[in-house]
């Protein structure tokens, strides 16, 4: 039975009172401990950084060769926060009702209540860094607004602010560094979590200079690592993205849940050829001042700037009057698709529609503009060559953020006692589909106001525990099998590269487990996805040794994705309903609107690992809303 560990008491004051009930550990039982945190971006690198401000030894890993480089920089927009700066009604009950019915009321309301709650000290927090926040002609730090809310909560540093809070939380990580309380091991891969009598006892890793696989034991280990999207191939994340960390952790017995919910953004770039590797994001924030059209005749072959404004289909204002262009990401990426398939797209593949600022340029001015989306507008030239304030920039859905990851209790913890997961890495606060610029904001929260008061509420029980040893059997037999794993993907030696199985991949999930899903769909999916993995293990060719080798690398994530895209479509086979990002094609209105079943699907799915020829056993976390009433989520 899952227990989500929820604090008694008005849904206002639960955190209040875990905070005031937690367990503690004095200062000088804190040095005893060592804890290992795995990732450096926003939840990593802040969550290691009060670890160690509290006095405890931490092990910091990431695989790129800075910690600065994790992937938190990409997230261009801004961060939410509830503090009505522009005095238009917001406050933490209107943002954790947004959350809420953005995530079509699949999460936890007291998850998203202390999201909302702690979002007030997080801008505190980073302006006391000097993250260099907007700000308005007097002084006072600007906002802006993001899909799926009427208010202005989103605090930004323009195209940039991903980058510069995780440089406010690098700074704070490298002081702990500094002074001795941090040790980083950049370049280090974890290949496996080590549990010793039920508990976290320490993680694998593999050196990706030498090649050396190392142990490395702890009291507790804290799971950073971000999101799965990359699964796709094509996506917004960057190429090093993986989900093989909280992967290896579920096949250790921690449950996975919601793994089907994996948002689409409607403003990436739109694929140009099989050549690429990725997609570039352009920020939501642009959707404040651009308007979404496409041609209102099939297959229309005029410039954008030739068609007069009688021909154009501004569809996400005509369908969602309430919102327009603010639509939440699920739901325009959805209706981009529909105009797409309809044969309305633009571009040279025709998979695109236009994001237009001629109306605000006209209204607003060239320079206003430029102040607020200079760097955004000069990367769409750089990477495309066209000048967006002459002509509509062309957007695209494309993969981005998963909903789904480890599945968690309120204090972060995952079924394995003293493995936590934060951030992008667990499930807990988005529910199906995740609201924009709240991805920094819970990052941010769980590593800064989070962990440091869960993560020693676990330790004080474990006082009197003695540290496991690497020489324990446990991590003998944790390396083996990664030796064995290693040293069998350098053996199939077939014809056929990793990128060309992770191509083939992510274009069978996109095309099956993708915005649309349905039944019959799901089910070849599976069979494709097995047959695939069979050849895999036949036809792959691993060029290299096993020591620097980053074909290597990709080989072992690409395994995992296998065994989580099949776990993927099982989730969403088992879910007959719409919500969210969870579109199954079965369930739908007759204008193409998502029916939600509440009666026989107000749960979270958590999925236990049986073994590799067994499947996947389902667990409900049953939903219970008391402080908001299921709706029908309408936009209009």
């Amino acid at each position: 039975m899952l227990n989500a560990k929820i604090p008694e008491g008005p849904l206002k004051e639960k955190w209040t009172h875990y905070k005031e009930h937690a367990k503690l550990v004095n200062p000088a039982n804190r040095r005893k401990f060592e804890i290992i945190v795995v990732g450096t971006g926003l939840a990593g690198a802040s969550c290691a950084a009060s670890l160690a401000e509290q006095g405890y030894h931490v092990k910091s890993f990431c695989f790129q060769d800075s910690a600065r480089r994790a992937h938190s920089v990409a997230a261009q927009g801004g961060v939410n926060a509830a503090k009505n700066y522009k005095n238009d009604g917001d406050n933490v009950y209107r943002m954790f009702y947004d959350t809420i019915k953005g995530g079509d009321f699949r999460s936890r309301e007291a998850n998203v209540y202390r999201l909302a709650e702690c979002s007030l000290n997080l801008i505190d927090q980073s302006v006391a860094q000097g993250v260099p926040f907007a700000r308005e002609y007097g002084g006072y730090l600007n906002n802006r607004s993001f899909g799926g809310v009427q208010v202005s909560r989103t605090f930004y540093a323009r195209g940039q602010t991903g980058q510069q809070l995780l440089l406010g939380a690098y700074q704070a990580l490298m002081r702990q560094v500094s002074v001795g309380k941090v040790q980083t091991f950049t370049r280090h891969e974890m290949l496996d979590l080590v549990v010793i009598d039920g508990k976290a006892a320490g993680i694998i890793t593999r050196d990706l200079v030498t090649g050396k696989i190392e142990r490395h034991a702890a009291n507790a280990v804290v799971l950073a690592t971000g999101g799965y999207g990359k699964i796709y191939y094509l996506s917004t994340l960057a190429m090093g993205c993986n989900g093989s960390a909280i992967w290896r952790a579920h096949k250790k017995g921690a449950f996975m849940a919601a793994t089907s919910w994996i948002q689409i953004h409607p403003t990436s770039l739109p694929q140009s050829g099989s050549h690429q590797s990725k997609l570039t994001l352009m920020s939501e924030s642009l959707r404040n001042d651009g308007r979404i059209w496409v041609p209102s005749k099939q297959g229309d072959q005029r410039l954008a700037v030739a068609i007069p404004e009688n021909e154009r289909d501004y569809y996400l204002e005509r369908r969602y009057p309430a919102f327009g262009n603010l639509s939440p990401r699920d739901i325009s990426s959805r209706a981009a698709k529909e105009r797409i398939d309809a044969g309305h797209g633009v571009g040279a593949m025709k998979n695109a529609v236009y994001l237009d600022f001629s109306k605000a340029i006209r209204e607003q001015g060239e320079a206003k503009i430029r102040e607020k989306y200079g760097n955004l507008f000069r990367m769409y030239q750089k990477i495309t060559g066209i000048d967006a304030y002459q002509e509509p920039m062309m957007i695209s859905p494309a993969a981005h953020f998963t909903m789904g990851g480890l599945w968690v209790d309120y204090e972060l913890m995952t079924t394995i006692p003293g493995l936590f997961a934060l951030g992008e890495a667990n499930f807990a606060d988005h529910g199906a589909n995740r609201l924009g610029a709240n991805s920094l904001l819970q990052a941010s929260v769980d590593g800064y106001f989070i962990a440091p008061y869960t993560i020693p509420n676990y330790l004080a029980d474990e006082i009197n525990v003695t540290r496991p040893s690497t020489d324990h059997p446990a991590f003998e037999e944790a390396e083996a099998a990664v030796r064995q794993q290693l040293e069998k993907l350098l053996a199939i030696k077939g014809t056929l590269s990793v990128d060309h199985f992770h191509k083939t991949l992510g274009a069978l999930l996109y095309n099956k487990c993708g915005l649309s899903r349905n039944a019959e769909g799901l089910r070849e999916a599976i069979g494709d996805i097995r047959a695939l993995k069979d050849s895999f293990y036949r036809d792959l060719n691993v060029t290299g040794d096993d020591l620097l080798n980053s074909e290597l690398e990709k080989a072992g994530r690409v395994a995992d994705y296998f065994e989580l895209a099949e776990l993927m479509c099982l989730d969403a086979l088992s879910r007959e309903e719409s919500c969210g990002a969870h579109f199954r094609e079965e369930f739908q209105t007759k204008d193409g609107e998502a029916v939600r079943n509440d009666a026989d699907y107000c749960f979270v799915s958590a999925w236990e690992w049986k073994g590799a020829t067994t499947e996947h056993k389902l667990h409900r976390e049953q939903l219970t809303f008391e402080n908001v009433k299921l709706t029908v989520r309408s936009y209009k």
